[in-house]
């Protein structure tokens, strides 16, 4: 009985505990099942490209500075060229050098001569006349400080060199930033001009569709020949294909600009406001070629080689140097050549010191030095040369550039009376066809005229944009046009 009992109480604790079970079991379950869907979000989120980024002119240009790797590596010129400063500056300090050695050796001497070299050791010892196998303990120690006070100005001028350097690599880097910019720039505007081509190509393949219905029912009708539909199809393909290869053109051109960007090229989208607008029209003042990334560049190139030279011009002369030894030696061997055994010679114990001034001069340097000079003189009357060059250069790209923009304001002047030519032909054409009075032929052909018309409507005012930007490139200054095209 009271076992009977016994298990009837436990009966209900049992069926609590298996309840609790399934219920921490489908916690877990339910758990897994969150984290499974949080972790399929996140790589489906991961997988999802980021959305497209509308970009100004400015804006690409902006992106291109900070991402595009040459620009990175003209910065990091200049790093170095700064370090090289530093390192031509460390001439002044004096030169300390340390040593110290333990060796076992014998000490066998000879008289006799040895010429300068770099294997056969010296021995600071007596001819004994001996010549056994015997070692003992050997030590050195040492501090040798040498000091050059004066170098006729040698130090300064290889200080000036990397000074030179430097400005010469904050002057590629200025010069770098700029061929960026102007190349980001221009893919910017291209890209532009290639969507206003793919609007004027899917114009023309909508007036081919509305072409080719109107001459299918005209042959349905018996009304024109089956030669008129094939006609209207040719051209609605050659449209098609117009528009494809305009299409084509974009994603080249968007992904040119991403190369400068570092965006993918899904993720573009430019913003150009002002690509439909009449620029304003200013007068032209004659830039300073002076003022140019490509033409400071250019001085920077001479002055590095004007120093060198100036180096040169002082290398010729003696040179002077301090010099304070301080050294102790150690052993093993007695002043009759005997070894003493044991741990003689292992600490050192005879003491020396000195100071005293050395000059050293390459007699025979002269010809090498002048022939060097010759040598670096050739070279700065090239650099100067070079400079005039791209002074002449930048005056020839900027009048180019200037006549580019004033001939893009006529045709944008011209092409409004091109496009209502145009307009009214195609509409002339397609009512004469529809009416029996006109062929395909005549309608196929003021509609090529109205499509040529509308892309030259469309870019003739991104064709001054474009003038005005080379115009800015040859003047070496991108800010006001940049200012210009963003607003």
């Amino acid at each position: 009985m009271n076992s009977s009992k016994g298990v009837r109480a436990a009966g209900p604790g049992c069926r609590w505990s298996k309840t609790g079970a399934r219920l921490v079991r489908s916690c877990y379950l339910w758990g897994g099942v969150f984290l499974l869907c949080l972790l399929a979000n996140s790589v489906v989120s991961a997988q999802q490209p980021s959305p497209a980024v509308p970009l100004t002119i400015a804006q690409a240009v902006d992106d291109a500075l900070r991402n595009y790797p040459s620009v990175q590596v003209s910065q990091e010129q200049v790093n170095a060229a700064a370090a090289e400063i530093r390192l031509a500056r460390t001439a002044y300090l004096p030169a300390i050098d340390t040593v110290a050695q333990v060796n076992r050796s014998t000490s066998n001497n000879a008289f006799g001569l040895q010429l300068p070299q770099s294997v056969l050791p010296s021995i600071t010892a007596p001819a004994a006349g001996t010549n056994n196998l015997s070692t003992a303990w050997g030590s050195a120690v040492g501090t040798l400080i040498t000091w050059e006070p004066f170098d006729f100005g040698l130090r300064h001028a290889n200080v000036n060199i990397s000074s030179a350097l430097k400005a010469q690599s904050q002057a590629t880097l200025k010069r770098t930033q700029f061929e960026v910019a102007v190349a980001t720039a221009d893919a910017h505007l291209t890209l532009a001009a290639a969507e206003e081509t793919v609007k004027a190509g899917q114009a023309a393949v909508d007036r081919s569709e509305v072409i080719l219905r109107t001459t299918k029912a005209l042959v349905a009708a018996e009304l024109r020949p089956g030669a008129d539909e094939s006609r209207a199809e040719a051209e609605l393909a050659a449209a098609r294909t117009m528009l494809i290869q305009a299409q084509q053109a974009v994603e080249t051109a968007r992904a040119n600009l991403a190369r400068f960007t570092g965006l993918e090229p899904g993720q573009i989208l430019i913003a150009a406001p002002r690509a439909s607008d009449l620029p304003p029209e200013v007068p032209f003042a004659p830039p300073d070629p002076g003022v140019h990334p490509a033409a400071v560049e250019q001085v920077a190139v001479t002055a590095v080689a004007q120093d060198e030279l100036r180096a040169l011009e002082r290398s010729y002369f003696p040179r002077f140097f301090v010099q304070g030894l301080a050294s102790a030696l150690g052993t093993g061997y007695g002043a009759n050549g005997r070894p003493l055994g044991g741990a003689n010679g292992l600490a050192p114990t005879v003491q020396n010191y000195s100071i005293g001034l050395t000059v050293t001069f390459g007699v025979m340097d002269r010809p090498a030095i002048e022939a060097r000079e010759e040598q670096q003189l050739a070279i700065i009357r090239a650099e100067s040369a070079r400079s005039r060059q791209i002074a002449t250069d930048l005056r020839a790209q900027w009048n180019v550039a200037v006549a580019t923009v004033r001939g893009a304001r006529a045709v944008a002047a011209n092409v409004p009376v091109e496009l209502a030519a145009a307009q009214a032909a195609t509409r002339q054409a397609s009512a004469r066809y529809e009416a029996g009075l006109g062929t395909i032929d005549a309608v196929a052909e003021a509609q090529r005229l109205l499509t040529q018309a509308e892309i030259d409507n469309a870019l003739a005012r991104l064709g001054i944009w474009r003038g005005l930007l080379e115009v800015a490139t040859a003047a070496g200054d991108l800010q006001p046009f940049l200012h210009e095209a963003s607003q």
